[in-house]
């Protein structure tokens, strides 16, 4: 190769490598990366934006009813008398204004009721935000728990292996019968079988996490964080605080509350006079031809400017009705929101203590996990020496399996049980904020 091809090629291969090296870079994902992500291409929170921005095209003065309707008419009206052969033609139009000056401070009422409807928008907003962020949180650490099983199960069917590989050797030499052989090859077939199922659930995790994100199912993530759970200490007291001025569940339904006794201040609203006003400009032209006579022409022009002042005297007390079902339907709010604001503190004392307990049953995994790792290191020595037998190993073998996968597990559980007292205070908000 001359030396310019050289140089062609050194060219080449910096290229090749740094559009590896971005894409290596774009393929890492910490959980911060998948909530900005999920906060941008999330399905449900692409459609509780929209829902937001109705909601605030809704909340304004004209929706209130404060501004006039201006509208325009015209009319040709075309007829033609059989008996007396008349022929005629009225053409009419105006223009108009209709303004409702006063209506029992109706329009300030609904504009406040608007207002309500529009931060209600944007709270049920927020709830699915939470729910979303606690979706990716635990579907991001799933991830990582199912590798860490595959883990798991790939150091249990290499040790297999090597079992099996140690009898078809001792067989081999005459050491060991055909039974042994084909026990420890049917026993690692099973342990191969878990592996490549659990190959399968990593896959399944990672697209259900790129459903959440919005992005394509088989993009591919190097995930950056560690599989282990914060152990922080709460005080009960602090999260309960917390949850009553935060929870946006319960902030949710204090907007409600809020808006059930402004639609009595509404209805309420019926028992006053109404106040209105329309002006306009009417013209009109008419052409008639009678039979065997001159035709006729007629043109004018009428504006006008009416006040009208009016009031419901008596309505068969259909206003009355409206008014204390106004008022049923904001005492059954309230019951609403001390059932919510009950019910949220039963939750948050249970998954309080679930938390702690979690936390207990992770240190007790762990301690599991160090003597079943220390046993299963034991028996390998033993089984090669002869003193104990298959059955003995694999018991011992399972026995590891069972705890280290309840070590991960107990992890798993502990952040959960972390996320949700984080969403019950409203903590997930704030760190979005």
């Amino acid at each position: 190769m001359n030396k310019k091809g050289i140089i062609i090629y050194i060219i080449l291969a910096a290229i090749v490598f740094s559009a590896v090296s971005v894409k290596s870079q774009e393929t890492t994902l910490s959980v911060s990366d998948a909530l900005e992500k999920a906060l941008t291409n999330n399905y449900g929170i692409i459609i509780s934006k929209s829902d937001i921005d109705i909601a605030a095209i809704n909340n304004s003065w004209g929706t209130a009813g404060r501004y006039p309707t201006i509208g325009f008419n015209a009319t040709s009206a075309n007829n033609q008398e059989l008996l007396n052969n008349t022929k005629s033609n009225i053409v009419t139009g105006g223009i108009g204004l209709n303004w409702t000056i006063f209506n029992g401070f109706r329009v300030n009422l609904t504009k406040n009721k608007l207002e309500k409807l529009e931060s209600l928008s944007k709270g049920r907003s927020a709830v699915v935000v939470e729910n979303t962020i606690q979706d990716i949180i635990m579907s991001y650490y799933n991830i990582l728990l199912q590798k860490e099983r595959l883990e798991v199960l790939n150091k249990v069917m290499i040790l297999s292996k090597d079992r099996y590989d140690y009898e078809q050797t001792r067989y081999e030499i005459g050491g060991s019968g055909t039974y042994n052989v084909l026990l420890a090859k049917n026993i690692y077939l099973n342990d191969k079988a878990s592996y490549l199922n659990q190959e399968v659930i990593v896959r399944n995790a990672v697209r259900n996490l790129n459903f959440l994100l919005g992005e394509d199912p088989n993009i591919k993530w190097t995930f950056t964080e560690e599989f282990n759970s914060d152990t922080t200490e709460y005080i009960l007291g602090d999260l309960l605080d917390k949850m009553m001025g935060s929870n946006q569940i319960l902030q949710n339904q204090y907007a409600n509350l809020l808006l059930q006794k402004n639609e009595i201040d509404i209805q309420r609203s019926s028992l006053y006079p109404r106040l209105s006003v329309a002006a306009g400009v009417d013209n009109s032209y008419s052409w008639i031809k009678p039979d065997a006579l001159p035709e006729t022409y007629n043109e004018g022009l009428t504006p006008y400017g009416n006040v009208t002042l009016s009031y419901d005297i008596f309505t068969g007390g259909n206003r009355k009705d409206a008014i204390d079902i106004a008022k049923i339907n904001e005492q059954i709010t309230q019951v609403e929101t001390n059932e919510m604001k009950h019910s949220l503190t039963n939750q948050l004392f249970n998954e309080y203590d679930v938390y702690n307990l979690r936390k207990v049953l992770v240190n007790v995994a762990n301690e599991s996990l160090e003597a079943a790792e220390m046993n299963l290191q034991i028996a390998d020595e033993k089984f090669k020496s002869g003193a104990i037998n298959s059955f003995n190993y694999r018991d011992i073998q399972l026995s590891y399996l069972n705890s280290a996968l309840n070590q991960l597990q107990s992890i798993y559980n502990l952040i959960y049980a972390n996320t949700t007292l984080t969403r019950l205070t409203g903590g997930f908000l704030d760190e979005t904020k």
